[in-house]
């Protein structure tokens, strides 16, 4: 229980609660106050970049007057608010308060500087500045940050963060504010403001407020000098300075982006063009004026005349904040036209929506328009619709818009339509290509203007569409060769989003280069532990009798066994399969030992060894598991060498030397650098697993603060256990917060996703195509940032990175020749490739009518086990359920498969939820897994764990039920739950007769 001491305490801290959350500057308070604890600070410093000073400061006076309380915790709090600067909240606390006069004199000359902001902004920031500071008007820090804002954004922003400094000051502030703008020579400014037209600086004779020192209440801070005194109340500016009139919440001076200049000047590269920087998230006066820089305006402009371009900019140069400043001028112009605006934000990965909606759209437009984002992990995707109705700009993932748009065609519910928007600003456009979502939204896009050329023809009233906006840091070049063709590969991704221009422009000064390193690595001297999975591998090909014609491990040889495994399933030949599926496997630990530690090489195989054992070992002896020869074989064979193979695994003179160059990699970056943070992009989640307690292992690492985690993909179609999206969430911001200063990512962190400024970027063992190379670089936006490359064994790294550069800079000219075209010939160009692509989908569709109409009989479709190959079922026996799901609920099916417990799924969808696999009674072969649909349990099959047999003749390739031509009968819910219902009523009848 508090002592009444205390309650006096806290009563005093919640009276003065409105006058705090105004005066406290959350960020350099947090760093004199240390009775809040480490987690509190972190959640504050969190709020403050997400929604602004003003609510942090809440969160702060809440941690402060939480229960209980230490001793002397007042005092240190209003020792902190001294030491921060915040010396007019620290008055408040100590009864030092001013005249009710004074404060509302004061109170409107806050009110004066908000609504003169817009012109006061134009000030010389560096000499007012200066002498704010000799005059006790901001502190040391305060101009620190000033300075930090004028270098990385300009003057402007830098005086809007000096406005927000001097308002907090004690009441007195503004006579030496306009004292300091006649001295800078600001007349216009001082008149303005409310200074006397016809005052000589030199001949003055008024008085100045007292030092910042002096209590607010003291006689001296409640005298006004002449200047004062017609300042904020003067009859021509007292109407303006009382006004009722409600403005514009982003005028608010006291929710300034403190939190973020702080971060800037603590961050190595203070800029953060793309938005990465906290000062975005933080609110407040610049989200009514987005600052670009001249680079980011010239990209912009086409778009502000309301035309359809690709801003082409590299990663961490700021496409994301030049769509926020599009989409408010594009607001604003709909709404002063007296029409509405909707703007929808596609991004194609799930934690990118969070993203743009905490750190870019709602920060700098919440002030003004409603802002919601929308994903497939939100429950709010059911009402999506009303969504779109309700809002202003809805961030949200493309196929959500895609599953509405396609509603609304359907007639099915109301949906969305392309004309309910006026702007569609599309993340990572160079995805705009056949088979990806954002293609299929384009083409209903590339229809509708088609046919409008028609009603216009016809002098019908065209469909209004939206505009569009494309952001790439690479469109690519789609495997070109030549510059001819990547030039059309451009130009098709331009016609695709309708482009009118592909806009791009160098950052210059503002976006740094990074060192690039290719690190080779040597073959091994020995390697005992990879001979012996290469003499395991020749065996098993001497028992199947294959004859491999490419080397242990290589990409060739995967594809070569893959092949092997297909034929043998489709020709039942279940020696070959079953050995094929183990060289897999193995292949795969030889990569491992290659790639990683070959303790997790072994721990991998030996993983599989036991989860193999285990399927085919019956928990009920008298359920019989077919066991074949060959399977005994291959047991056998890993029993006989999986001490070898331990003991080998355990030596580290044989480790790979991938390895050793990644870990000198490592310590030379954090051990040259003050704070190092950095990401290590490999390609495999496994990998990325193995590598992350590698490192956290390692007591070198550990002894120069090395803190490594790994975030990975949260899709189930790896063994490894996915990671949800809050997990990734939780990664990512502890690395944004240093808790994390060593990120190991599979690709998922390559595109996008807001992350940091690093000071260095390692590719390990991982490269793909050039826009990946791109957006890998992009990651080290720090100053003196580092890219390496780290060869690994068999992974053709290095010749594919030379490859990846060529690539680049083939690109960068295709772009080039694009933009030097004449506005006419690009025109006629994308007007060929659109229709093109509207051809093409015709044929596509006319296609897929005609193989719908030829749909071959249920009954003529076979399925057999593929590990077994014993009969299964026909088509007559699948039903479909929300035209997706394959599912078996036949009595006679559900002989044949036993559930097995799926414990690495995390997934939880609305209707369904999966939560076990089934599998082969016989021979253990997954067939699907258990779907639980409005609480019935439905058998999920998967066709690829089937050898499909359509007529009499096998399907060779059947991996994905779109291609097969059957249209298997509807899932009826109600009459299957009537059936049980009268099953379950006749047993228990038969269970009472019995009794």
């Amino acid at each position: 229980m508090a002592s009444p001491a205390d309650e006096t305490c806290e009563r005093l801290i919640e009276d003065f609660r409105p006058r705090l959350r105004q005066h406290i500057v959350v960020e350099q308070l947090l760093d004199h106050l240390d009775l809040i604890r480490s987690d509190q600070r972190e959640q504050i410093r969190q709020r403050a970049r997400a929604e602004g000073n003003i609510a942090a400061a809440d969160l702060l006076i809440n941690a402060v007057t939480g229960r209980p309380h230490a001793p002397g915790w007042f005092r240190a709090f209003v020792d902190a608010l001294s030491n921060a600067g915040c010396d007019y909240a620290a008055d408040l606390m100590q009864d030092n308060l001013p005249k009710p006069e004074v404060e509302e004199e004061n109170d409107s000359c806050v009110r004066l500087i908000q609504l003169l902001s817009p012109s006061l902004v134009e000030m010389k920031t560096d000499d007012v500045g200066l002498h704010c500071f000799s005059e006790g008007l901001i502190t040391q820090e305060d101009s620190e940050i000033i300075k930090a804002e004028v270098t990385s954004r300009g003057s402007r922003c830098g005086a809007r963060e000096l406005l927000r400094c001097i308002v907090r000051g004690r009441p007195g502030w503004f006579s030496k504010f306009l004292h300091i703008l006649r001295e800078t020579e600001h007349q216009a400014l001082y008149e303005l403001t409310g200074g006397s037209p016809g005052s000589d600086k030199q001949g003055t004779d008024e008085k100045l407020p007292p030092p910042r020192d002096e209590p607010a209440g003291s006689e001296a801070a409640t005298e006004t000098s002449p200047a004062a005194s017609e300042s904020c109340l003067s009859p021509k500016l007292a109407a303006i300075g009382v006004t009722d009139d409600p403005q514009d919440e982003s005028t608010d001076l006291y929710e300034g982006p403190s939190a973020g200049s702080e971060q800037l000047l603590k961050s190595p590269d203070p800029s953060q063009p793309d938005g990465t920087a906290p000062a975005a998230a933080a609110g407040g006066p610049e989200n009514t004026d987005i600052g670009l820089r001249d680079y980011q305006m010239d990209v912009a402009r086409p778009a502000l005349e309301g035309k359809n371009i690709i801003i082409c900019l590299p990663t961490g140069s700021g496409k994301t904040r030049v769509a926020v400043y599009i989409t408010r001028k594009h607001l604003d112009g709909r709404r002063a036209e007296g029409q509405p605006g909707k703007v929808v934000v596609l991004v194609n990965k799930i934690p990118l929506v969070e993203q743009h909606y905490s750190a870019e759209f709602l920060p700098f437009l919440k002030h003004s328009y409603k802002v919601e984002r929308v994903s497939g992990d939100c429950q709010l995707k059911i009402s999506f619709t009303e969504i779109v109705k309700k809002n202003d700009v809805i961030i949200c993932t493309a196929q959500i818009l895609e599953n509405f748009l396609e509603r609304s065609n359907k007639g099915e519910d109301e949906g969305v339509n392309l004309s309910d928007l006026t702007l569609i600003v599309i993340d990572e456009c160079h995805h705009t290509q056949k088979g990806d979502v954002y293609n299929h939204i384009m083409m209903r896009y590339l229809r509708q203007k088609s046919n409008n050329t028609k009603l216009k023809k016809e002098q019908k009233e065209p469909v209004p569409l939206p505009q569009i906006l494309g952001l790439t840091a690479s469109p690519g070049v789609g495997g070109a060769t030549k510059l001819e063709k990547a030039e059309q590969h451009i130009l098709r991704i331009c016609a695709n989003l309708d482009a009118s221009k592909i806009m791009t422009r160098s950052p210059g000064k503002y976006k740094k280069e990074p060192r690039k390193i290719t690190l080779t690595v040597e073959d091994r001297k020995e390697d005992p532990f990879g001979d012996v999975i290469k003499n395991i591998m020749n065996a098993i090909h001497t028992h199947a009798q294959l004859s491999p014609s490419c080397d242990l491990g290589s990409q060739n040889y995967e594809q070569w066994i893959v092949e092997k495994e297909r034929k043998a399933a489709t020709g039942e030949d279940h020696k070959v399969r079953v050995c094929a599926e183990y060289l897999r496997k193995y292949s795969e630990g030889l990569n491992l030992s290659n790639t990683i530690r070959m303790c997790d090489a072994f721990s991998f195989l030996n993983e599989y060894y036991e989860k193999e054992i285990k399927r085919k070992t019956s928990p009920d002896e008298e359920q019989f598991i077919q066991i074949t020869e060959t399977e005994r074989f291959l047991f056998n064979l890993f029993k006989e060498n999986k001490e070898e193979l331990q003991r080998l695994a355990e030596n580290p003179h044989y480790e790979n030397d991938s390895l050793s160059k990644l870990k000198s990699t490592i310590l030379h970056e954090f051990s040259s650098r003050e704070e190092a943070r950095g990401i290590i992009f490999t390609k495999t989640r496994r990998s990325a697993i193995a590598l992350s307690q590698w490192i956290q292992g390692n007591s070198k690492c550990a002894d120069i603060g090395v803190k490594a985690s790994y975030v990975i993909g949260g899709g189930a179609q790896s063994v490894v256990k996915p990671m949800t999206s809050a997990e990734q969430k939780d990664v990512l911001t502890k690395f944004r917060n240093g808790d994390v200063n060593m990120l190991i990512a599979t690709t998922v962190a390559e595109e996008g996703l807001d992350i940091p400024a690093c000071n260095f970027v390692i590719r390990y063992g991982l490269v793909t195509n050039e826009i990946s190379m791109v957006q890998a670089e992009g990651r080290g936006r720090a100053e003196d940032s580092s890219y390496t490359v780290v060869d690994v064994k068999n992974s053709g790294v290095t010749e594919k990175e030379r490859v990846n550069e060529y690539r680049k800079i083939m690109m960068d000219k295709a772009i080039d020749k694009i933009r030097a075209l004449k506005q006419e010939d690009y025109e006629k160009r994308i007007y060929e490739f659109q229709f093109q692509a509207i051809t093409e989908e015709k044929v596509r569709k006319k296609k897929k009518k005609q193989k719908e109409m030829k749909s071959e009989n249920p009954s003529d479709v076979k399925f057999s086990c593929r590990g077994c190959s014993k009969h299964v079922c026909t088509g007559e026996d699948i039903q479909i359920i929300e035209n997706m799901h394959r599912v078996n609920v036949t009595s006679q099916f559900s002989q044949l498969y036993i559930q097995r417990e799926n414990t690495s799924l995390q997934e939880r969808l609305i209707d369904y939820e999966t939560n076990s696999f089934i599998e082969c009674k016989d021979c253990r072969q997954r067939w699907g897994a258990m779907m639980l649909y409005r609480g019935i349990e439905c058998p999920c099959l998967h066709v690829k764990n089937f050898v499909v047999t359509l007529s009499g003749k096998k399907i060779a390739k059947c991996t994905e039920w779109k291609k097969l031509a059957v249209r298997f009968s509807a899932f009826d819910y109600a009459e299957y739950a009537s059936n049980m219902t009268e099953s379950s009523d006749e047993e228990e009848e038969e269970e009472e007769e019995t009794e």
